[in-house]
């Protein structure tokens, strides 16, 4: 299979815990996805790297806040970037091969995570 097999999610010490086979998952089937994956994530580490110098420098609350609300922003749109592609690749192939249920029960369990939920 050509996408990462999860056990299941956990929690340790507020983080989610990875658990896969190494196989590797959608992006690698996604080229376009992947680059779009890249650039957001480096968008993501380029604005947090300027928040943490405006905390430095001691700027004024409101205009550290956007800067965390623009984070956060990127963060979902690659979380659904991510969500679509896992959906497009790896969930379709494991309906097709008859393991559907448990690719879906897999993604349920981690939106609970995204949505805060």
């Amino acid at each position: 299979m050509a996408c990462a097999e999860y056990s299941g999610l956990g929690l340790e010490e507020d983080k989610l815990e990875e658990k896969t086979d190494g196989d590797k998952g959608s992006l690698e089937q996604l080229p376009t996805e992947k680059h779009e994956a890249l650039n957001r994530i480096r968008t993501v580490i380029g604005h947090s790297r300027g928040i943490e110098k405006m905390i430095e420098e001691e700027r004024y609350c409101i205009d550290i806040l956007k800067q965390i609300a623009a984070v956060q922003s990127s963060l979902s749109k690659l979380a659904n970037l991510l969500t679509k592609d896992h959906m497009r690749v790896c969930v379709s192939e494991a309906v097709r091969e008859g393991e559907g249920e448990e690719k879906i029960e897999e993604l349920v369990e981690v939106l609970k995570y995204l949505r805060g939920s």
